[in-house]
């Protein structure tokens, strides 16, 4: 009898433990408010299931931590909590959390770095998204020189090099990092191309003219025109006498560019330096890389922009003067 009562106590002890168990996990499980509470819950590398567990209860996104972590281990996920930065809400039950931790699909923010900025604009963007603290701290990144040499590119800074795209940058990523993608980016891109240059140096001269084509045309088919104007006055020894070169030396557009400013002392003046500038003056997209590979043939040496963007080619400088007459009397 004595035999059989102590089997019957364990039993139900055993039973009692197994129901409390599954209770508690049910109820610890549960959401911990109705989503009013809401976080980006950053999960830096070496932590463990404590911390997270800890610092999640601290923020009323669970009810328990010792809870959360058994569970964790029962769900065979004590050491798969990633790093990175997650969305987390109290309306989250605690095996919802768990899975959004071990998933490592951490918050990205979407930036996209339009055609034609230069590497001042682009540092604005990512300060303005909290990438980088300040432009200047940008810039330092995109003139570090290992990467530079990595990339075997020329010139003091990736000015032309951080492809114009959208990019899903996860929060928190490494700054440099960041840079980095931009760079491979643009070599996936052009490693496209037909025919584009492996040549350190021409490929440079290839993109500081595309990034002056990028920023003069406002139409994607005048794109290989513009490129056979500069193509022809450089093979002609003239100046480029860009004004979008020109743009290049001021924080601001100068609208309009006034004589003054064209004189300018500048290696970037292109109406006082003969043949291209020292380096890109934005960030050409492919279209613009393309036609500056590929220009159309023509004999046009002039354009003057249009009011609608578009632009009046000429063969003479005479033509020019005329077009130029007639776009500011209309």
């Amino acid at each position: 009898m004595l035999q059989k009562k102590i089997i019957y106590i364990t039993s139900f002890s055993f039973v009692f433990l197994l129901f409390f168990l599954g209770f508690s996990i049910y109820f610890f499980n549960k959401p911990a408010g109705n989503g009013s509470r809401k976080i980006d819950l950053i999960v830096k590398p070496g932590w463990g299931s404590k911390v997270t567990a800890d610092i999640l209860e601290k923020e009323n996104l669970i009810k328990n931590s010792y809870f959360f972590r058994t569970l964790l281990i029962i769900t065979g996920n004590r050491n798969n909590i990633k790093k990175g930065i997650y969305p987390i809400n109290n309306s989250m039950s605690s095996s919802k959390i768990i899975d959004i931790l071990t998933s490592g699909k951490t918050k990205v923010i979407k930036i996209t770095i339009p055609e034609g900025f230069n590497n001042r604009q682009i540092a604005d963007l990512f300060v303005k998204n909290g990438f980088f603290s300040t432009r200047q701290e940008f810039l330092a990144f995109a003139a570090n020189k290992n990467i530079l040499k990595a990339y075997n590119i020329l010139g003091n800074d990736l000015e032309g090099y951080l492809f114009p795209e959208t990019y899903y940058i996860p929060v928190g990523y490494e700054k440099q990092k960041v840079i980095e993608l931009m760079v491979n980016t643009f070599f996936e891109k052009v490693s496209n191309i037909p025919d584009f240059p492996q040549n350190f140096k021409e490929r440079q001269q290839l993109i500081i003219l595309a990034s002056i084509i990028e920023k003069e045309a406002k139409l994607k088919e005048e794109r290989p025109i513009i490129a056979s104007v500069f193509s022809n006055r450089i093979a002609e020894n003239y100046p480029l006498e860009s004004c979008a070169t020109i743009q290049y030396l001021f924080e601001k557009p100068k609208n309009p560019l006034l004589f003054k400013h064209l004189k300018i002392k500048s290696p970037y003046n292109t109406y006082i330096n003969k043949g291209l500038p020292p380096g890109p003056i934005a960030s050409p997209g492919l279209e613009a890389l393309q036609a500056a590979l590929d220009p159309a043939e023509t004999q046009f040496k002039f354009f003057v922009v249009k009011k609608d963007g578009s632009h009046h080619f000429s063969k003479t400088f005479n033509e020019h003067v005329k077009a130029k007459r007639y776009e500011f009397l209309h």
